[in-house]
């Protein structure tokens, strides 16, 4: 089986559950308002053509079109775009869905390309985001990052106090089953998405004037929804690399 039909396997299996996980999906009111902002300060002014890549079930995809962008959604998993096109009916939006790996978006011209914590699970990410600035040319990049993995102890050490807890308190874990170490280990950003490695990815794949830019009120959103024995541990550092 090649590895692209592996990794659609098991992104169609955790489509059901998905969003059960925290931050995955919707989550509180408080954590929707805080991605919804961090999505208005940076995009093109509504209605912009927004190509949302590795869309899952749909959370930014949603967002966006509530804010009267044009969104197409693309995801390498059926499962995913099943569960999104489902939450855009009860949403009340249009969304366009495309099937397909990251690296061969459709047709553009878009005004803007998104992403949401995917950029770890390609066996390709530098193809893939020169694929998306083929589609934008005169496009914007919105890279949405978190700090997990990495050769950080303290983070680390972090990341397996919150596992701890979940299991004693019987939280069911993020994904229906563990992510293959074989697979994982073959993937570029597999073992961490440091803010340094994605900035410099996007640049070499063309996109202009990358910066870095903390999403600490969605930090601080996810950590308010947090149970109180994981609070004291923090959340996972989220961020934004925009270019273009």
């Amino acid at each position: 089986m090649e590895l692209i039909d592996t990794i659609r396997e098991y992104w169609d299996a955790d489509a059901a559950t998905y969003d059960l996980a925290p931050g995955h999906g919707p989550g509180t009111p408080a954590e929707r308002a805080a991605w919804t902002a961090a999505l208005a300060a940076h995009l093109p002014p509504p209605p912009a053509r927004v190509l949302d890549v590795g869309a899952g079930t749909g959370f930014l995809a949603i967002a966006m079109a509530r804010l009267g962008h044009e969104v197409t959604a693309v995801d390498l998993s059926s499962g995913m775009l099943a569960r999104l096109a489902e939450s855009a009916g009860r949403a009340g939006v249009d969304v366009a869905v495309v099937q397909g790996p990251a690296h061969e978006p459709p047709g553009g011209p878009f005004d803007a390309v998104t992403e949401r914590h995917l950029l770890w699970t390609l066996p390709d990410p530098g193809a893939a985001l020169a694929a998306w600035r083929s589609v934008a040319p005169a496009g914007r990049l919105l890279s949405f990052e978190g700090l997990w993995g990495g050769a950080d102890p303290a983070q680390a050490r972090r990341q397996q106090a919150r596992t701890l807890i979940r299991r004693l308190r019987r939280i069911p874990p993020g994904h229906h089953a563990e992510y293959d170490p074989g697979i994982r280990d073959t993937l570029p950003l597999g073992a961490g998405t440091h803010p340094d490695k994605v900035v410099t990815a996007v640049e070499a794949a063309g996109w202009p004037a990358p910066r870095l830019e903390r999403l600490r009120d969605v930090e601080w959103a996810r950590l308010l929804a947090m149970p109180a024995t994981e609070r004291v541990l923090g959340t996972v550092p989220q961020y934004l690399v925009r270019a273009g």
